[in-house]
């Protein structure tokens, strides 16, 4: 019996359809999202090109700004000052090192699309979900581990029954890759729901869980001893994306009836094989990533507008009196 082969575009239709609907109702300004490029990354312009595909069809009005790098603070601090954007992102890489993380928090968290600032990437870490006391206003999650977490709801890995931060509670979940902008926060987004998370790449295996029966409010992070070879038998769902043509995620070691995610570029899976053991597959999750920070910045949009209005009611009534 081969697996469901899941297609991220059937995954990101309600999405891109309730955009759609939210920006035909609106009766003021539509979203606006800038995007820096900085670089002469042919990946990059791609992106930027897909962007700009992509929001063109949902309503968003995207501008690619494009500037040498030595500019590019001064003008992501332009964006952040002008009433008139909404979102920002900007297409790394930029200087190949820790200077593009100092250009993440140049970003203001009131226009950070990608949620890769100081701000969001703290609350995400320790599991604060609202960025308000009154928890009016969500926090904005990275889009690419977003994207994977719909995908996971959409095939059915959380149990809807239970509350949520208990939904995955049960679940054993591998992530081949722990780079900063998908794999870690990625393992921390589904501990944080409940699973127990093993996260590997080449330096080792860290393991990410919020302790027996989740007594913990937000996961813990410890060194394990398990192997990738130990921990793929136990996993209920196997995420990889790792940056090489050459790799493969051995389908022997994997459990019958797995659900296997794919996010890399390179194809980390034999999927002939993989089919026959897999339960479902998802050989890519680009377009839900896109449909997530159109989300993203719906959300933005919305707060920065209820921001302008209380401004202007506040300098009305200032005028009055």
């Amino acid at each position: 019996m081969s697996a469901k082969v899941v297609d991220a575009a059937d995954v990101a239709a309600p999405f891109v359809a309730e955009l759609k609907q939210k920006i035909a109702a609106l009766k003021g300004p539509v979203p606006v999202l800038v995007g820096f490029l900085a670089n002469d990354d042919k990946a990059a312009r791609k992106y930027a090109e897909w962007t700009a595909k992509t929001c063109a069809a949902t309503g968003v009005r995207f501008e690619l700004r494009e500037c040498q790098r030595t500019e590019l603070e001064d003008k992501i601090i332009e964006a952040n000052e002008d009433d008139n954007v909404h979102g920002i992102m900007v297409y790394y890489p930029v200087f190949n090192g820790s200077q593009d993380q100092y250009i993440q928090n140049t970003v203001s968290y009131k226009k950070d699309v990608e949620g890769l600032c100081h701000k969001y990437v703290y609350n995400m870490y320790h599991n604060i979900r609202f960025l308000d006391e009154a928890q009016t206003q969500k926090c904005i999650i990275p889009c690419t581990p977003l994207a994977i977490l719909k995908i996971l709801e959409y095939v059915g890995v959380y149990n809807p029954i239970l509350p949520y931060g208990r939904r995955l509670h049960g679940r054993v979940i591998t992530v081949i890759n722990r780079s900063e902008h998908v794999g870690r926060p990625l393992a921390a987004l589904l501990a944080n729901d409940g699973a127990k998370v093993y996260s590997v790449d080449e330096n080792g295996t860290m393991e990410f869980h919020r302790g027996e029966g989740l007594k913990f409010e937000k996961h813990v992070e410890v060194e394990s001893a398990t192997t990738l070879t130990e921990a793929l038998p136990q996993s209920d769902v196997v995420i990889t994306g790792v940056p090489a043509r050459s790799y493969r995620v051995p389908t022997s070691q994997l459990k019958e009836g797995v659900i296997a995610i794919n996010f890399s570029g390179s194809k980390n899976f034999e999927e002939e094989e993989l089919k026959q053991k897999a339960s479902i597959f998802v050989p890519s999750v680009g377009k839900v990533t896109v449909a997530m920070l159109e989300r993203n910045l719906m959300r933005l949009h919305e707060y920065l507008e209820k921001d302008k209005e209380a401004r202007s009611s506040n300098s009305g009534k200032e005028t009055s009196a």
